[in-house]
């Protein structure tokens, strides 16, 4: 039952701040996007570049990683590495990235026990350290329009085995506006509202709309 008394207007502990997650981008490379069919490759990359946008606005660390970079895989994705410039890219010889030493000690250094997973393939890029993170007392959600697998069912199929683990599917706008929450943090509302309009489509082009006609402050 709950006590009537005791409701007061505070955010609940499972939403994301600033403060209280990470941001895993698992091997977004050339020769993983090749394979990918479970949607549009393109619409993929857009929403990685919004969650990464999304990430520094907040100051939200992150961890970048990749497999086989030099021997299969290709570099990271230009317009991820575009974002953090300066940032030291994870590479690894294992699928399960919870498997690489160099890997869960990015993440251990963050601080964070909330991760937000992005990556390719949904089914095993993903699925591996999600579950495996999960399994040692992570929270994880996994953003599933920034990630992709070989076939629809594939990526389908990866996401029901995470969330039947416990792992909380989301999107990468919903991920942006969770950080946000309050139209009224005027520190990230203009930064937050840019990145809707270059990566959120139509969503995007409605606040351009509102701005035009009502106006600059017009909220999200």
């Amino acid at each position: 039952m709950t006590d009537i008394s005791q409701v007061t207007p505070a955010p609940g502990p499972d939403l994301l701040t600033p403060d209280n997650c990470a941001v895993l981008f698992v091997d977004h490379q050339p020769q993983m996007f090749f394979a990918t069919g479970s949607g549009d490759r393109t619409a993929i990359i857009n929403s990685t570049v919004g969650l990464a946008k999304a990430a520094k606005i907040f100051d939200v660390p992150v961890v970048l990683s990749t497999v086989a970079a030099e021997s299969f895989s290709g570099p990271l994705l230009p317009q991820l590495a575009a974002v953090f410039p300066e940032h030291e890219i994870v590479d690894r010889t294992s699928m399960n990235a919870w498997e690489d030493a160099a890997f869960v000690e990015a993440v251990k250094a963050t601080g964070r026990t909330k991760l937000v997973v992005a990556g390719l393939w949904t089914e095993v890029c993903v699925v591996l350290p999600t579950l495996s993170a999960l399994a040692q007392g992570y929270e994880v959600y996994v953003v599933t329009d920034a990630s992709g697998g070989v076939s629809p069912q594939a990526h389908e199929h990866a996401v029901q085995r995470m969330v039947q683990a416990g792992a909380v599917p989301v999107t990468w706008v919903q991920v942006l506006l969770e950080l946000q929450r309050d139209w009224a943090r005027t520190e990230t509302y203009v930064p937050v509202t840019e990145v809707v309009k270059e990566h959120a489509g139509a969503y995007g082009l409605g606040v351009v709309y509102a701005q035009a006609v009502i106006g600059e402050h017009a909220a999200g």
